[in-house]
């Protein structure tokens, strides 16, 4: 057990931050849970992490790489802000501060395999003995119902099978993942929604309820017109030579003398600005006059348009389609992305302190709400909470503490 650092602030130090009335009881791991809490944490939910001491806590705590001694940059990117508790849920003495624990709290939420939730005693109908209002928030691979319930899920593997593979890539090749994890940190987003309406309808009516959320869902979901089109007009998506819009042209990359570019064409206007900067002539050619012939006639026009920007460096390019008001931007690598104006200007990069990594630098939440902005505290160590959380907001005393730990609420004696 380690002291609590002086930076472990409670929910009463966090002003007017729109969610510092919520408590959050959350049992997650690795990505897609975590990153949804935290981002009702960076609003200043009481976000209380509960974790399992059998297994070293969270296992995003060991991925590699930059992991040390149960602390990883992978965990801090996805834990800032939260408090952490070790309960060994197995224990009966863990699930009684458990449920002490779901009678002060707003919502608990968890990412687990879709049958764990009830044999852990999670779900609304068994917690709601405890505190009628309670939001019991799952999310899972597959959803709490189906056939798939019981198998577990990641991202790679929703990706593969809810068709985003078959979508991406160049034509020809294999099939491929996006270079981030999409399904988990969207999935995440959607069941921090997810738990916000619940609270928002538990305060309402009195009531709290389940929310059911799974990566399978949110993958399927984002499938949107694509599924649309296909499932309207048995339409099939097929890849697109230099990451081409499936309906507008020229909406996709574009290589220059140095580098690469991205131009988008979403309205006429836009065409006809971007001749003026990349060849006049071709705002008089009648083969591409509107959207409808610029896709007929791909073919001929891509080449075109491919030819006459290898002749100049991608500056050179972005400056006057810029200038021109064309819809445009480099493709720039990690390194280039983080040092951009823009990203110093939006206030998009977090640093925290931590007592192994020094100074944490990642990036920001992308939610924001009114003015206030938080001070932001580094993840937590495992259980680092314990005796703030159990006297804080359950009001035990050393003798009780002391009693559980005896018992193996917080793992082994």
């Amino acid at each position: 057990m380690t002291t609590p650092s002086p930076d472990r602030s409670s929910p009463a130090g966090r002003g007017r931050l729109p969610l510092a009335d919520i408590r959050i009881i959350a049992i997650e791991q690795f990505a897609s849970g975590p990153y949804g809490s935290m981002q009702l944490a960076d609003l200043g939910a009481d976000v209380i992490k509960v974790e399992d001491p059998a297994t070293g806590g969270d296992i995003g705590r060991h991925v590699a790489p930059f992991c040390e001694d149960g602390d990883s940059l992978f965990f801090e990117t996805f834990n800032r802000n939260k408090r952490s508790i070790s309960l060994d849920l197995q224990n009966p003495a863990a699930r009684s501060v458990l449920h002490d624990l779901v009678a002060v709290s707003d919502a608990v939420y968890y990412n687990l395999r879709g049958d764990v939730p009830e044999r852990l005693g999670l779900t609304y109908a068994q917690l709601s003995r405890v505190n009628p209002r309670i939001v019991c928030c799952s999310l899972s691979g597959f959803g709490l119902s189906g056939p798939q319930q019981a198998e577990p899920a990641y991202d790679y593997i929703l990706q593969g099978s809810t068709g985003w593979m078959d979508l991406t890539g160049e034509p020809g090749g294999p099939p491929t993942k996006s270079g981030l994890s999409l399904v988990d940190m969207s999935a995440g987003l959607a069941a921090a929604v997810s738990l916000l309406a619940g609270v928002h309808a538990a305060r309402r009516d009195g009531r709290g309820m389940d929310c059911d959320v799974s990566l399978f869902d949110t993958a399927i979901s984002m499938l949107s017109y694509p599924a649309t089109w296909h499932l309207t007009r048995d339409f099939t998506p097929t890849r697109r030579a230099h990451s081409g819009h499936p309906s507008l042209v020229p909406f996709q990359n574009f290589a220059t003398a140095d580098g690469w570019i991205v131009i988008g064409c979403a309205k006429e206007k836009f065409w006809r600005r971007l001749t003026e900067v990349i060849e006049p002539a071709l705002a008089d050619d009648p083969r591409f006059d509107t959207f409808a012939l610029r896709r007929e006639h791909e073919d001929e026009l891509l080449p075109l348009l491919r030819k006459r920007l290898l002749t100049q460096p991608s500056e050179f390019w972005l400056a006057g389609l810029r200038a021109a008001g064309v819809p445009c931007g480099p493709i720039n690598d990690i390194a280039s992305a983080l040092a951009a104006p823009q990203v110093a200007a939006r206030d998009m990069i977090v640093e925290t302190e931590h007592p192994r990594f020094g100074t944490v630098r990642q990036v920001a939440g992308a939610v924001r709400v009114g003015t206030t902005r938080r001070e932001h505290r580094r993840a937590p160590i495992r259980d680092e909470d314990r005796y703030q959380v159990l006297r804080e907001c359950l009001g035990y005393g050393e003798p009780r503490i002391a009693a559980l730990a005896a018992d193996g609420a917080f793992g082994r004696p």
